[in-house]
């Protein structure tokens, strides 16, 4: 018996029949949600914007407003000229417009990672546990699933490639109870599973943050480990304790992976664990918000510094000075020379816009909403989208 989500391993992908778990649903023709009260409708076309005078933040492109519960880190996303956001209904918007593209009722749950690789968007079914499901980001259309069996309870993508979807799920008992789980890999072109291990007892489902790069699948937990697989067998090749690492995201580097250790950065070698360096913040300050861009590592701490990092030796090459007017950032897009961060909670906060060249802050964005909510910010050609509570804004990327 099918669970609904919420509450043997096979494959189902589009034309090749049908899988027992009720017709596919289109993607509906819905009217555009609601904009917010000040937003501009946008115009089609045209990526020629005006660079403001220094300090002074660009108007919006356009605004529209978004379902409840769009949070998480990977909350927003962008595949081609479609904007992505977390919700139910999860709706695909065309980036220059705003306008929908399209709609689905009941296909995402809400702060579901929007994770796009090779062009699918890969999903956990908010209808069947157990379920997990491929969109076409263009046009909402299901293009691929992939079902695990009754023993594996709320399977969540957290990474991928061009080969395999990476999952945790829970392992469900006879009385229901989940106590263990298990990370798995499907084949993307099969649906199958291509391995799957039992993960040690004490770690949790939740918490995870992952990224998958060649031959190594790597990711931190709320355990406060950093531990690498073999994607092709599944095969532990290390882990390590560290700090607090999984408030944020981590970075790759070549062959290197970088995480936020609380007080510090460390960069240690994938294929062994090896710690090739470190850098320290000062003193009572914590790192937060990480990521590499363009073959630079960006770095923001508690202290409201952000600092520009060789992210293969460690070696600073600028930090910015105290922002204390805001928050410090969480996460980054970068676009030309131009690096642009979402802060944190704060509601003088919004989108920070650096010279990437030196760091010097160009202007900052605000909605003028005073929410409290994180903002989250990706580049979209030479356009920025970023979120924040329940409002989706599009500015130029100048």
């Amino acid at each position: 018996m099918l669970r609904r989500a919420g509450a043997g391993i096979g494959l189902a992908v589009l034309g090749a029949g049908a899988w027992g778990c009720g017709p596919v649903e289109d993607p509906a023709a819905a009217p555009s949600g609601p904009s917010a009260p000040s937003a501009s409708k946008g115009t089609p076309g045209g990526d020629a914007f005006t660079t403001p005078p220094p300090g002074t933040a660009p108007k919006p492109l356009w605004q529209r407003n978004t379902a409840k519960g769009s949070l998480g880190l990977d909350a927003l996303a962008v595949a081609g000229d479609v904007v992505l956001v977390s919700g139910d209904p999860l709706i695909g918007r065309d980036v220059t417009t705003g306008e929908e593209r399209w709609r689905r009722e009941e296909v995402a749950i809400p702060g579901a990672k929007m994770l796009v690789r090779g062009g699918t968007l890969y999903l956990a079914s908010a209808q069947y546990d157990g379920d997990l499901v491929g969109l076409d980001p263009a046009t909402g259309r299901e293009t691929w699933r992939s079902r695990l069996g009754k023993r594996y309870s709320q399977p969540r993508p957290i990474a991928a490639d061009e080969k395999r979807v990476y999952v945790l799920a829970g392992i469900l008992e006879k009385d229901f109870r989940v106590e263990r789980n298990v990370i798995a890999a499907i084949d993307t072109s099969t649906g199958k599973v291509a391995w799957q291990e039992r993960r040690d007892a004490g770690t949790e489902e939740y918490g995870i943050t992952g990224e998958a790069t060649g031959r190594h699948l790597v990711y931190t937990d709320f355990r406060e480990n950093v531990t690498v697989r073999d994607t092709a067998t599944g095969r532990q090749l290390w882990t390590k304790k560290i700090g607090r690492s999984n408030s944020g995201r981590l970075a790759l580097h070549e062959d290197l992976v970088i995480v936020a250790d609380a007080g510090r950065l460390r960069a240690f070698a994938l294929a062994d664990g090896t710690e090739r360096w470190s850098l320290a913040s000062e003193e009572f300050t914590r790192f937060h918000g990480i990521g590499v861009l363009d073959g630079m590592l960006y770095a923001a701490d508690s202290g409201h510094v952000l600092r520009a990092v060789d992210p293969a030796t460690g070696k600073e090459s600028w930090r910015t000075g105290t922002l204390l007017e805001v928050a410090y950032p969480g996460q980054f897009a970068k676009v030309g020379t131009t690096l642009y961060a979402a802060t944190e909670l704060d509601d003088k906060g919004g989108v920070l816009a650096f010279d990437a060249r030196d760091g010097k802050l160009r202007w900052r964005y605000n909605d003028g909403s005073k929410a409290l909510d994180q903002w989250y910010v990706a580049a979209a050609g030479k356009r920025l989208v970023a979120l924040h509570a329940e409002r989706l804004t599009a500015l130029p990327a100048v």
